[in-house]
């Protein structure tokens, strides 16, 4: 991206909204409700031929820094200072309000460029509020709808006056063809090596690859703060309060040299207790951010561990196929410590069977404590969650599995397995072709699971198993007379 560029204004006056044009998604959370925006959202925007990075903030209101108020504007003052420009976004159906020259006034002290956006302008009576604006001294007010894409090439060509045009359109560096590094070419394989598995090779982990980590958990679980913990920043706004953070922020962060891209979210609880439509919204960016992760970190409160919602979080990342982790949040509140892991450990195993060896980490996110041990589960989960099985290893488990505990019959049939195969990863799935498949005991279907999981080191991690029915080719043809008929047909 070539500049940054901050969104501010009081709050309700359509910033969110604007990110959503500008970025192309709904990615922050839009309500009338003023105030939804707390954190500071980054995302790429595009805006007909120009390319920049584009943040969302918090509303600006004067309160005490202490406040949750307070710390929101320090967030947008933050933005304000990372940005190259600041769009000043205000009200025209409304008009402007002595908060809006307050803040006029702290942008035209900071000296950075600023364009005034008049919001809303489709409004009937908005001249008034608009025209108000040229009192800012800011410039002349851009007219814009935020709602319905109106004024956008006027916001255009604002951006680019006040960014400059070296800046807005920067000379593209042209590739030297000496430079370009030559592609392999994938030549088709032999017949015999495409079905022959003793030849079939398990892919290895790629350690370089960006790895996309979502924080769930209950609210005031500390998800937040062990995020700024991670950064080393105050990048994410913190406090007793629950139910602070309600849009997922994704930021990112290197470890060890890779790149993760970190995702807090809204805390969740009970469906029973979700009753406002701001908090429903919340929930639902939180289940889109699960799904978008590879791996995901359920936040526990060490204090208070393993409530109805916990378990139901767990069971619902697994059931969304992520690989999961379990972070012990303010272990640095216990005292007697070897008492509460062995406590923990056994809850662990007894309360989350679907989730067999799951990783489970102690951990403090106010002093950092056990973060490195931490991400390195998140690796070697995600090691578990990509990994591949080569099929000849597959088929001899299976015929020793079966040997040691035979499937059983029903009506009198024994039921057969006759194959099986890795059909995909992330998370691992197999395929089995067997005889009347809808015959298969649940029970069965747990021993084997249970087996890949002990024989192949794939603790933690959601395991699904499909069961074929194999296909007999001579089903639907029909039979030939062996001995034709030799006499000749009479005319």
């Amino acid at each position: 991206m070539n500049f940054t560029v901050a969104i501010v204004g009081r709050p309700n006056v359509g910033k969110s909204t604007l990110f959503n044009r500008l970025v192309g998604k709904k990615l922050a959370l839009v309500d009338d409700t003023p105030g939804v925006t707390r954190d500071r959202r980054p995302g790429d925007a595009k805006l007909m031929d120009l390319h920049f990075t584009i943040i969302d903030t918090a509303g600006l209101e004067e309160a005490h820094e202490d406040s949750l108020e307070g710390r929101m504007r320090a967030q947008t003052e933050a933005a304000i200072e990372e940005a190259d420009l600041t769009l000043f976004v205000v009200d025209a159906k409304y008009g402007l309000t002595p908060l809006d020259k307050v803040f006029g006034e702290l942008l035209r002290r900071r000296g950075k460029p600023v364009v005034l956006v008049a919001n809303k302008s489709e409004a009937k009576g908005s001249d008034g509020g608009f025209y108000d604006a040229f009192t800012l001294g800011l410039g002349d007010p851009c007219p814009i709808s935020a709602e319905h894409g109106q004024g956008m090439i006027d916001l255009h060509d604002a951006i680019v006056a006040a960014i400059g045009q070296d800046r807005a359109y920067p000379p593209e560096i042209e590739e030297d063809e000496d430079d370009v590094a030559e592609t392999d070419v994938l030549l088709p394989l032999d017949g015999d090596d495409v079905f022959d598995d003793e030849k079939e090779e398990e892919p290895e982990y790629d350690e370089t690859k960006p790895l996309r980590v979502a924080i769930v958990g209950r609210p005031n679980a500390g998800k937040s703060t062990l995020i700024n913990r991670f950064l080393g920043e105050d990048r994410l706004l913190v406090g007793p309060e629950a139910g602070i953070t309600r849009d997922s922020i994704s930021v990112d962060w290197a470890w060890r040299g890779r790149t993760i891209k970190l995702c807090d979210t809204a805390g969740m609880r009970r469906k029973a207790r979700v009753t406002e439509k701001l908090e429903k919204l919340s929930v639902a960016d939180t289940l889109r951010a699960i799904r978008f992760a590879e791996t995901v970190v359920i936040v526990f409160d060490a204090t208070i561990p393993f409530e109805k919602q916990d378990l139901q979080i767990v069971d619902l990342v697994i059931r969304e196929g992520r690989a999961a982790v379990i972070a012990f949040n303010k272990w640095d509140l216990i005292e007697d410590r070897q008492a509460v892991l062995a406590e923990l450990r056994e809850k662990t195993d007894r309360l989350l069977p679907q989730a067999r060896g799951i990783r489970a980490v102690t951990i403090a996110g106010q002093t950092g404590d056990g973060l490195d041990r931490l991400m390195q589960s998140i690796i070697d989960t995600d090691k578990v969650w990509n990994k591949r099985i080569a099929t000849a290893k597959l088929n001899r488990w299976l015929d020793a599995r079966q040997v040691q505990h035979p499937p059983p019959a029903v009506s009198g049939r024994r039921l057969k397995l006759k194959y099986m195969t890795q059909v995909k990863a992330r998370p691992p799935g197999f395929m089995i072709s067997c005889t009347r498949p809808d015959s298969l005991p649940e029970s069965y279907i747990r021993y084997l699971t249970n087996g890949l999981r002990e024989d192949f080191d794939m603790p933690g991690v959601p395991i699904r198993i499909h069961f074929h029915a194999s296909e007999n080719p001579f089903e639907n043809r029909k039979r030939k007379n062996p001995y034709p008929s030799k006499r000749k047909k009479q005319h």
